[in-house]
């Protein structure tokens, strides 16, 4: 590189008035060279100074200093002085190819009176041409203890370098060839002194991230402490922690150290197509960014770290047994583009961070799964304490074969099923049978009666709850769509629903996907839900107290129960499976019974269904002494027969309807409607209305 106009102006004063030097100049030269040198702990400053020096022995243009790689036997151009110009700085040659490579080699000058005459070493004359120059001399670089290579001078000049000159310049660079040994040293030192000093700091950092792994627990608090440590050793203003989310195939922003503007938010979901993180991510291999390449990206994520003053940006892959986790990322708002040192530094550490991510994730995995056993390990106590209305179907009759039959047909899919039926017609029973024929019968079904649970705590029974979540969570719940994850999920009484409850319902059903209350983390399913109630969904529809969406989505097969007085054929197997059931119980022997007993439960309403029969034949069996079952007969003698009973009560409900589209001649709606003197909705009166057959032209 060019020393400046000062050394030009040397040069340029010195070329008409030079002579050989007498002995006691060429001593006083030996001595400023000795003294120079002494002052130099660099090749370029050292060169700088000797060009001036040698200047007072020989006329030359250019000065350059040639060395010998002994690793890759190649000579190196280390460093030029020039008063004109130079088109390269540093350049490499085989031995052969270089003028400077035969005098390392033969240890003699080589001088080029006319270069437009030399042969040889085509590569280098030819940069000396382009340079101007029309003559040069090399002459060998050497030490009493090796051999360095050479000091090359060229000039503008032919025949600039006589006899006398090169064995002057020749007694002068054994001097000079002490002083490049010297520096040379020197600048080895310092050079192993800054690596020493990198690497000190490197194995610092490491000590205090592994301390850091070590004495924290807490995600965040762990990442603070990274944070700080690679702070001290590079310097950077925004650290980031993504989590590959293969469900969501995006990443999590698990952690983030940065003081901006909100833009990148902690759990964010950052796509992995255009992002840097994805681009370090997809190859396996750490990458640099600067603001040109940020720009490139032409994302959402790109932009927004652009928005947040980001200049540059270093991105390392997760790594653990070639396992892809996610990146570790720091950037700078200004300042110098990361370097290769920075870029290994920041891979060192994250392959630490790495195992500690592996951990973390498997510990919340191991969390979650404690956390969903125990909760079914307590469900399942619950349901094995409760009392179960069956243990298996009974009963023959034609109406609930057709049921049975349904059930066979959709259990194998995964449909939505929706149970209808009058209370105690045993929905529950027909959902574990849907279960039990299913591919989720080795899962669980979960439970969830709508109509027990406060309308306030459905949400938090339903997709659980973190711990602050609302007064009085003291601590995170696991909701029941988690715990049926995998199995069947039985919503009985599905219609108490609240309304502002079921947009959240309807897209588990429809996305598998929920939060839990107080939680920004989506959490993915994959549920069969079977639907039960005792209500006209239609009706509630048709008033706008449940969406049609929801009901759509759960109707997908629908399965209505037949009430029990429509199949009177299974009272007597049902009485009998109860008595002995109960008999056992009871550690009572009933044999048989009576006729009058059995005629009297066959022919009454039961408009409590299977429910209320199971409870008449308990107290029978402990009103029960004997072998034969005692019923109190006049209990049921007295009540309506079971046919007699609902044809009464349609015909009744039919008059009090007909009388009062009468009294209003067929007006429905209104303060003086039909609908308003029966304490009816419009929409339900006319739901009535259909059902009964009611027709103003018969009426």
């Amino acid at each position: 590189m060019p020393s400046g106009t000062d050394l030009g102006a040397v040069m340029s004063e010195a070329r008409g008035d030079h002579r050989a030097c007498a002995p006691d100049n060429l001593q006083q030269i030996l001595l400023d060279v000795s003294h120079a040198t002494a002052s130099h702990r660099d090749l370029q400053s050292l060169l700088d100074e000797l060009a001036g020096l040698l200047r007072r022995v020989a006329r030359f243009d250019r000065l350059a200093i040639v060395l010998h790689d002994p690793e890759r036997d190649v000579m190196r151009l280390h460093t030029i002085v020039s008063i004109g110009p130079t088109y390269l700085t540093t350049l490499e040659l085989p031995v052969a190819d270089s003028p400077a490579g035969l005098v390392w080699q033969t240890q003699r000058p080589f001088v080029v009176p006319r270069i437009d005459e030399e042969p040889g070493f085509s590569e280098v004359t030819r940069i000396l041409k382009a340079e101007g120059m029309r003559s040069f001399c090399v002459l060998p670089l050497t030490t009493p203890l090796r051999r360095l290579g050479g000091l090359s001078f060229a000039s503008q000049d032919e025949d600039a370098f006589s006899d006398a000159d090169v064995e002057i310049l020749h007694e002068l660079t054994s001097q000079v060839a002490l002083a490049v040994d010297n520096t040379l040293h020197h600048e080895a030192a310092e050079q192993a002194q800054h690596q020493l000093a990198w690497k000190r700091d490197r194995l610092q950092l490491l000590l205090d991230v592994n301390n850091a792994l070590v004495s924290n627990l807490d995600r965040r608090a762990l990442f603070s402490a990274i944070s700080a440590c690679l702070r001290r050793v590079v310097s950077h203003d925004y650290t980031s922690l993504a989590v590959y989310d293969a469900d969501r195939k995006a990443f999590d922003m698990w952690a983030i150290e940065f003081e901006g503007k909100g833009l990148i938010k902690e759990h964010m979901l950052v796509p992995v197509a255009g992002s840097p993180a994805g681009v370090a991510f997809t190859t396996g291999e750490p990458r640099r960014f600067e603001r040109a390449d940020l720009v490139a990206f032409e994302s959402e994520v790109g932009a927004a770290l652009l928005a947040e003053g980001i200049q540059s940006m270093c991105t390392v892959p997760l790594t653990v047994h070639d396992r892809r986790l996610g990146t570790l990322s720091i950037a700078r708002l200004g300042g110098e583009p990361f370097t290769a040192c920075d870029t290994e530094l920041l891979a060192s550490v994250a392959s630490q961070v790495a195992f500690s991510v592996e951990n973390s994730l498997a510990f919340q995995e191991i969390a979650e799964l404690k956390d969903k056993l125990a909760a079914e390990k307590v469900y399942l106590e619950d349901e094995i304490r409760t009392e179960y209305n069956f243990e298996e179907v009974i009963g023959q009759s034609p109406a609930l074969k057709r049921v049975l039959h349904q059930v066979e047909t959709v259990a194998p899919t995964d449909s939505a099923v929706l149970i209808c039926g009058e209370t105690g017609t045993g929905k529950e029973l027909i959902a574990r049978a849907i279960h039990d024929l299913s591919r989720r019968r080795q899962r669980t079904l979960v439970k969830v009666n709508c109509a027990a649970i406060p309308t306030g705590l459905l949400e938090s029974e339903l997709f659980g709850h973190e711990r602050g979540a609302f007064t009085g969570a003291i601590a995170q719940r696991i909701g029941r769509f988690e715990l049926a994850d995998g199995g069947t999920l039985f919503l009985d009484e599905v219609g108490d629903i609240p309304l502002e409850l079921q947009p959240k319902l309807l897209r588990v059903l429809q996305e598998q996907e929920f939060e839990r209350l107080g939680s920004t983390r989506t959490r993915r399913v994959h549920v069969r839900v079977v639907a039960a109630t005792n209500r006209n969904l239609d009706e509630m529809v048709a008033e706008g107290t449940f969406r049609n969406d929801l009901y759509y989505r759960l109707n997908v097969f629908p399965i209505t129960l037949p009430p029990l007085r429509e199949r009177p054929e299974d009272i007597p197997p049902l009485v009998r499976y109860f008595v002995q059931k109960f008999a056992r119980r009871m550690n009572k022997r009933v044999e048989t019974v009576p006729a009058d007993a059995m005629a009297a439960l066959a022919q009454y309403a039961w408009p409590g269904n299977v429910r209320e029969l199971e409870n008449a034949v308990e107290r029978a069996v402990i009103l029960t002494s004997g072998s034969a079952l005692r019923v109190p007969l006049s209990e049921f003698r007295a009540r309506p027969a079971a046919l007699t009973g609902v044809a009464t009560l349609e015909a009744t409900e039919r008059q009090a309807i007909l009388r009062a589209l009468h009294d209003t001649n067929w007006v429905l709606g209104g303060p003086h409607g039909a609908a308003t003197r029966l304490g009816l909705k419009r929409t339900t009166l006319q739901s009535r209305i259909r059902k009964l057959g009611i027709h103003r032209s018969t009426a």
